[in-house]
């Protein structure tokens, strides 16, 4: 008597009737099932990025320092007038800045690529690339540049995750005057990057705005620098990689399944239903 509990009811054989709208229609829902699972498949094995918008420092055992990378030309500037100066509201002042930086002649000798890493501290303040530590200063410095990189932090190499990182990567100013002073004004955003893993990686975007002006020494002489002055953002942009979890993959696949079916199958019985009428009308038209 256990079998009248079962919900599963069994259909006698002799009462089923296989047909070729049937067919067609379990094909075709098996075709449809097949492109679902594979969508639901792909989706489930892809990574998603979110981004997401807080306040506050991430980095909090950097020591107050951001890391930053410089790679500038001068084409027509000698390597002997080329130096980094760089200044904030902490009080720091330094002139002719050289460590972990290098010079190389360009032009014959004629011009000179800057590159150099160095920090800054996490307040208001500005580097330039200027001739102020020269022992001598020329009599015309001509400050036309291009700009290879600058970038603050760690280097993130993202393909989903497209932010302006190197915002100044590629800005040409070799047609400008060459006795004019450049100020680059910087907005520097703190950006979070955590893997699947929960390894978090701290870089920083920065927006910019740029102007072009001469300059004049209280002696009256033009002393020409290309200034980035920065400022930090107290928004944080944070990236996270999340994916499905395995759980709802496989509630999203039975959905599938049992609802394509389930549909496959009310479209099938009306099509039979509507059939075995037509057919009994026409018997009647012909008795």
């Amino acid at each position: 008597t256990c079998y009248v509990f079962d919900i599963y009811r069994k259909v006698p054989k002799d009462l089923t009737q296989p047909t070729y709208t049937g067919a067609f229609i379990s094909i075709l829902c098996c075709v449809f099932i097949l492109f679902l699972f594979l969508s639901e498949l792909t989706g489930f094995i892809a990574t998603e990025i979110v981004n997401e918008l807080y306040v506050d420092d991430p980095d909090k055992d950097s020591g107050g320092k951001i890391e930053v990378s410089l790679n500038i030309s001068l084409p027509n500037l000698h390597c002997d007038l080329v130096g980094l100066d760089i200044q904030d509201e902490m009080g720091r002042h330094e002139v002719g800045h050289i460590d972990n930086s290098m010079k190389i002649p360009l032009n014959q000798g004629d011009g000179c690529r800057f590159e150099g890493e160095f920090t800054i501290n996490k307040v208001p303040g500005n580097f330039h690339v200027s001739t102020h530590s020269a022992t001598a200063q020329p009599q015309s410095p001509d400050m036309t540049h291009t700009i290879h990189k600058l970038a603050f932090g760690e280097k993130l190499q993202v393909q989903n995750v497209k932010g302006a990182f190197n915002a100044l990567g590629g800005a040409d100013r070799l047609s400008s005057n060459p006795l004019a002073s450049h100020d680059y004004i910087l907005k520097i955003v703190p950006t979070v990057y955590e893997d699947l893993s929960g390894k978090q990686r701290f870089s920083y975007q920065y927006t910019v705005a740029n102007k072009e002006y001469v300059a004049y020494s209280h002696t009256g002489r033009i002393i020409p620098a290309i200034w980035f002055r920065y400022d930090l953002s107290p928004i944080t942009v944070k990236y996270t990689e999340k994916r499905q979890p395995f759980y709802r993959f496989i509630t999203t696949i039975c959905a599938i399944v049992g609802g394509t079916f389930t549909v496959a199958g009310i479209i099938d019985s009306c099509i039979f239903t509507a059939s075995e009428a037509w057919k009994k009308i026409q018997i009647g038209k012909m008795s």
